[in-house]
């Protein structure tokens, strides 16, 4: 004895014996077992092996990348740091370099890990590294290619040239340097004018809060340069007045 349980759509359900079994209106028929699963999950375990698997790879790659990315952040940090102390920092950009080559080659089968959060946060310090060292030697700027970074990274990183850029224009003004610290203020409002270009939603490039610090810092070291040269001048003259006593 064969009982109807439901009829919906191109196909019913009927009961025979402990199972069910859908019938088609083709007349065709899809066993199910006890349960109302159908039989072709007998490969669940295959499927979710394999997702398991890919899974447990991206996991490793993201520790590792991790790691590295904390590595670059330190190693530019550091090199910055010797910048503002005169030393010799080449080894460690070279170390830098080197690092970021290591990361690109370990991301190259897993993209989506570049753009998480602390890879480009460190390839942004990176970009800071590079850029200071060529303005403070005199050189050609090195793109985002040269340096292995995205646009968006190099971007930031260039956003944060302009507050190291304002410690040495600050350096200058307290050994009394007045022109090479108004050098770098110059250097300063180059750097905006050029992220100024960019007018891109936050969602694309989050540039605008760096355009903002930047105008900021910019306003700030200006009104210092003015000061100090008007202090300067002053004493130019007073030295002039003593001289002719």
């Amino acid at each position: 004895m064969v009982n109807m349980l439901t009829r919906s759509g191109p196909s019913h359900r009927v009961r025979r014996g402990s199972g069910l079994m859908s019938r088609t209106e083709s007349g065709g028929r899809i066993l199910i077992n006890g349960m109302g699963h159908p039989r072709a999950v007998k490969n669940l375990d295959d499927v979710i092996e394999e997702i398991e698997s890919r899974l447990d790879e991206k996991d490793e790659v993201r520790e590792l990348t991790i790691k590295s990315s904390r590595t670059i952040a330190r190693l530019s940090g550091s090199a910055i740091q010797g910048m503002h102390r005169g030393q010799n920092v080449g080894g460690a950009l070279q170390e830098t370099r080197e690092e970021i080559l290591k990361l690109r080659s370990l991301l190259k089968d897993h993209p989506d890990l570049y753009h998480t959060g602390i890879v480009e946060n460190a390839m942004q310090e990176a970009c800071e590294a590079f850029l200071v060292h060529s303005i403070l030697e005199g050189e050609q700027l090195p793109g985002p290619r040269d340096i292995g970074v995205t646009d968006t990274a190099y971007l930031l990183g260039l956003g944060d040239v302009v507050g190291e850029l304002r410690r040495f224009s600050l350096e200058h003004l307290r050994r009394g340097d007045i022109k090479l610290a108004s050098s770098f203020l110059e250097k300063m409002e180059r750097i905006l004018d050029a992220l100024m270009r960019f007018d891109y939603p936050t969602a694309l490039v989050a540039l605008k809060r760096k355009q903002d610090i930047a105008r900021s810092l910019i306003e700030k070291t200006r009104g210092e340069v003015a000061v100090a040269a008007r202090s300067q001048e002053l004493a130019d003259k007073l030295d002039a007045v003593r001289e002719k006593l």
